[in-house]
């Protein structure tokens, strides 16, 4: 299943930030004695998430303080007008990754207090996050941005009106799951998306 990723910040790091709770928690239930199904739910969503992270576009190595190049890797996505748009990368996401992960967040859901300090918090993360990665995008955009053959050069896509409005709607719904509920955080993010 092919799902579309932001070349987005808030996306990046909260996805980023699953890494350590992942791996925290798998740790404490290893050292708590025999392998337990909630071990193995941890562990499968940890290479899951790996095999996910493997995919994503090199958002870290374009905006690297310092060294940007402004440009995003492998395209620049406009709109019909010309403005400049947020790209978004189709990845190849496989129903046993995505299943892997589901069933992590909703063990992380109903376990809350065995995850110390993290709590609701990254409940809550892993909840936005996974939104994200199943929301399905518009066939036509999907259809546009998977043709894309980047190169050695950075290649230019205008999308017509008709998936500019997709576009559109699709990146409104990606800043609603991952910064509803703060204000500030929501305008924030909302400015990425011109």
């Amino acid at each position: 299943m092919y799902v579309l990723v932001p070349d987005d910040p808030v996306f990046f790091a909260k996805f980023q930030s699953l890494e350590e709770p992942l791996l925290g928690s798998l740790y404490m239930l290893h050292s708590a004695g025999p392998e337990s199904d909630d071990e193995r739910v941890i562990a499968d969503a940890y290479d899951s998430w790996l095999q996910v992270l493997l995919k994503l576009p090199l958002w870290f190595d374009s905006h690297t303080a310092g060294t940007s190049t402004g440009t995003p890797a492998g395209y620049v996505l406009y709109g019909p007008r010309g403005d400049q748009l947020t790209s978004l990368y189709p990845i190849e996401v496989t129903a046993v990754d995505l299943g892997h992960l589901t069933a992590c967040r909703d063990l992380f859901t109903v376990v809350r207090a065995g995850v110390p300090e993290q709590g609701m918090g990254l409940a809550d993360t892993f909840r936005r996050v996974m939104e994200v990665l199943l929301l399905l995008p518009p066939d036509a955009l999907l259809g546009t941005l998977r043709h894309v053959v980047p190169g050695e050069t950075v290649v230019p896509v205008t999308l017509p009106a008709e998936q500019e409005t997709e576009y559109r709607r699709f990146c409104e719904d990606i800043v609603t799951i991952l910064s509803s509920g703060d204000a500030f955080a929501y305008r924030s993010h909302r400015a990425m998306y011109p």
